[in-house]
């Protein structure tokens, strides 16, 4: 994980707003919005972390675990975090309404030039 200090650089490296910043530092200071259970098919539970030094859950064993892997072992990967907090999307439908859904990703990365929040699927659910 960045120091404070490091993140305060990473920030100023992206030119980042101060609404972006305020936002990001939210989402490093959380923990978990909400505990992941298994459903159906898939498998969760849990990776010991040693870039981020916490336990991350994931709630497939077969996507989400192999994504923690991979963050884990990538270098440009700074951190990540699971069920980061949710937030509303607005979109309209075919049908042209207009809607609002709350929605929780499956985690929100900082990369060395970038940060997103990430929402794991398999080929078939996308």
């Amino acid at each position: 994980m960045m120091t404070q200090e490091e993140f305060n650089q990473w920030c100023v490296n992206q030119s980042l707003s101060n609404q972006a910043i305020i936002e990001i530092e939210k989402i490093r200071n959380a923990q978990p919005s909400r505990s992941v259970g298994s459903r159906g098919k898939n498998v969760s539970g849990r990776y010991p972390s040693r870039k981020m030094g916490v336990t991350i859950q994931f709630e497939s064993h077969k996507v989400e675990l192999p994504f923690i892997y991979q963050l884990e072992h990538t270098e440009d990967v700074l951190e990540y975090y699971d069920q980061p907090p949710p937030f509303k999307i607005q979109y309209t439908s075919a049908s042209g309404r207009n809607l609002g859904v709350i929605i929780t990703p499956d985690f929100f990365v900082i990369r060395s030039h970038s940060a997103a929040w990430v929402e794991c699927k398999t080929e078939s659910e996308l």
